[in-house]
């Protein structure tokens, strides 16, 4: 840290935890473009808003369009879209804030990235499904878009998705329903001590 850059100390995470009466943490959904990452994510943010939860979405699409719309989809631009959601999570988390990040996250040393920055609170998602069911799927149109050569770096096309091997959760939406995939997750927070 340069030395002109001194942090100033802010009220301790348990005061907020109390507060809020929850914990502070940070669910990283990963997965290829239509998984379900989002949509997930969203029916989640509606459940944990009705048991009375303060949580975050930290969407890819939305981040782009604002704090990370100069990135595009290189891997180090992807290395950096993932660094600075990362950051922005680990302040929120440390608020007590329940944070649901959606992002495509591709490579595992991006994923890697996230863990060390998020340590602690850095809940790994796997949202699960192949290519085929995505391009199936293809709720953006960017699977015939890069089927047509018209977006450049897709991942799992042109650019390659590493499965996580060893994440926290792993979310088949081949085989669940966006509700039952919802239930999962709370079911994980309740199990680790997350107040629902």
């Amino acid at each position: 840290m340069p030395s002109d850059i001194h942090p100033h100390a802010t009220l301790p995470r348990h005061f907020k935890e109390v507060l809020l009466g929850q914990k502070g943490c940070v669910l990283w959904f990963c997965g290829l473009s239509g998984s379900g990452k989002s949509t997930i994510a969203s029916a989640l943010e509606q459940v944990l808003h009705d048991k009375g939860r303060f949580c975050i979405r930290l969407d890819g699409d939305n981040l782009r369009t604002g704090l990370n719309g100069n990135l595009g989809f290189t891997d180090d631009d992807r290395l950096e879209n993932v660094r600075r959601t990362a950051e922005l999570a680990k302040i929120l988390a440390a608020n007590g804030v329940i944070v649901l990040c959606s992002l495509i996250s591709p490579r595992g040393a991006f994923r890697d990235l996230a863990r060390g920055i998020l340590d602690e609170d850095f809940t790994e998602i796997y949202v699960k499904a192949d290519y085929a069911t995505c391009e199936a799927r293809d709720p953006k149109g960017l699977y015939a878009k890069a089927k047509d050569g018209k977006v450049k770096h897709f991942t799992g096309r042109d650019s390659s998705f590493e499965e996580p091997q060893e994440p926290d959760l792993v979310l088949d939406t081949e085989k669940l329903s966006v509700e039952d995939a919802a239930f999962e997750v709370l079911e994980y927070l309740r199990g680790k001590g997350i107040a629902l």
